[in-house]
């Protein structure tokens, strides 16, 4: 009864993978169908019909390849492309279209059944939502295309070297003093700083100075706020215009930066949260207020909608400078601990936080758990962060124009003391 049972369920799982088969090929062949409703019956390669009989026979392909012969989907496979071949041909001859993209519909709606029932029901059906979505928006998709410049398209290529090609080649390990110099973390940073650059390009080329300003610092408050100051303080030196919304940008990001520390150290010690709340709570808050005054402010008078792209979509120079600086800044810190000797957490905090606050945030939440105390790991934390604005301030006022270091500075120095001041209190 139990082996009865078993196969009764077995069937059922079955029959109800091939019906979801027919069903994504289907959702394939509603978009042939609809994009081609105004052309003639029977002009078309196939339409609703066809496409969800090719995902049923791929569904049915997958089964009897699991169950039968291996050979039965590269065969149906192969059959299925031969009758697309036919049909694109004969279609070809009267139409005098030569996109393929039919055929190669039919082809993926043919592998979409079959992974739904041989491999994975999820990645079938998102496969399916995306062929639909790609085919769907033609003409969304070629009017990319042709606003695309070269020189857009060749800092693509070049990001997704550096990303893709490059990182995963870097040793993961520390060299050096102390083991400090890791490949891959300064490698991932120069990558992380060109990203904001391009994500920041892009930005502000769609959705206006105003929009893009505020999109990438956001989302550089959730990566880098270091990489987003150094690009916005270039960044102004090219479109001084734009310096009060840029100096607006910088302290989002840097305000983004504190509620990031808290999920993260609360995320491994949960402890670290009630410690942190506040001083988090207060600099962010110092620096998110300003900068909505500061936007009010800035916005009036200044042309957001026609802004002055002058900057490379993909500046891996400043990306390779930071990398240097990065480099030594770290062989500094090292080099300061050493000279000074031990003096504590809260040196190796400051100097630390003079390069990156991920790192010291991780090192001092773990240190929490088990050699130091909640309130030792919460101040060291906030000293990281202090020095980090610190730095960012900094890089605002020397790399950047006048307008952007005045903007910047009163607000991160009210910030970071508010923080230092409500740690200690605590």
């Amino acid at each position: 009864m139990d082996d009865l049972t078993s196969q009764l369920i077995q069937d059922n799982l079955t029959l109800w993978h091939l019906a979801i088969a027919l069903l994504l090929g289907a959702l394939i062949g509603l978009e042939r169908g609809w994009s081609k409703r105004k052309e003639e019956a029977g002009s078309r390669i196939a339409g609703l019909r066809t496409h969800a009989l090719v995902g049923l026979l791929g569904g049915l392909a997958g089964l009897l390849s699991e169950t039968l012969t291996g050979w039965a989907f590269p065969t149906l496979l192969l059959a299925v492309a031969a009758l697309a071949i036919v049909a694109w041909r004969t279609r070809a001859e009267t139409v005098r279209n030569y996109s393929i993209t039919d055929s190669i519909g039919l082809l993926i709606a043919f592998c979409i059944g079959a992974i739904a029932v041989a491999v994975d029901l999820v990645i079938a059906t998102a496969a399916a939502v995306v062929t639909a979505m790609i085919l769907d928006n033609k003409e969304e998709i070629h009017g990319l295309l042709q606003k695309l410049e070269a020189r857009e398209l060749d800092a693509a290529l070049k990001l997704l070297l550096i990303t893709a090609v490059m990182l995963p080649l870097l040793p993961n390990e520390g060299f050096g003093p102390g083991g400090v110099l890791n490949p891959y973390q300064i490698w991932w940073m120069v990558v992380l700083i060109a990203s904001i650059s391009f994500v920041g390009y892009f930005a502000i080329r769609v959705g206006g100075a105003e929009k893009g300003i505020l999109f990438t610092s956001l989302f550089a408050g959730l990566s880098s706020s270091t990489a987003l100051t150094l690009h916005f303080a270039r960044q102004s030196r090219m479109t001084e215009g734009l310096s009060p919304l840029l100096a607006v940008g910088i302290l989002i990001a840097c305000g983004t930066m504190f509620p990031r520390v808290l999920l993260v150290a609360t995320m491994i010690h949960p402890p670290m949260f009630a410690g942190l709340l506040v001083p988090v709570l207060v600099m962010t808050v110092l620096l998110y207020v300003p900068a909505f005054l500061m936007w009010r402010k800035a916005r009036q008078g200044i042309d957001v909608t026609q802004p002055e792209l002058k900057q490379n979509p993909l500046d891996l120079t400043s990306a390779l400078l930071f990398g240097v600086l990065l480099t030594i800044i770290m062989l500094a810190g090292e080099w300061l601990r050493n000279w000074l000797g031990e003096a504590g957490i809260y040196l190796l905090a400051a100097s630390s936080g003079v390069a990156d606050v991920d790192a010291i945030n991780l090192s001092l939440t773990r240190m929490a758990e088990e050699t130091i105390t909640v309130q030792t790991a919460v101040m060291g934390i906030i000293i990281a962060s202090a020095v980090n604005n610190l730095v960012k301030t900094g890089i605002a006022a020397v790399i950047g124009t006048r307008t952007l270091g005045l903007w910047v500075a009163g607000p991160m120095v009210l910030s970071l003391a508010a923080g230092l001041v409500t740690a200690w209190l605590i």
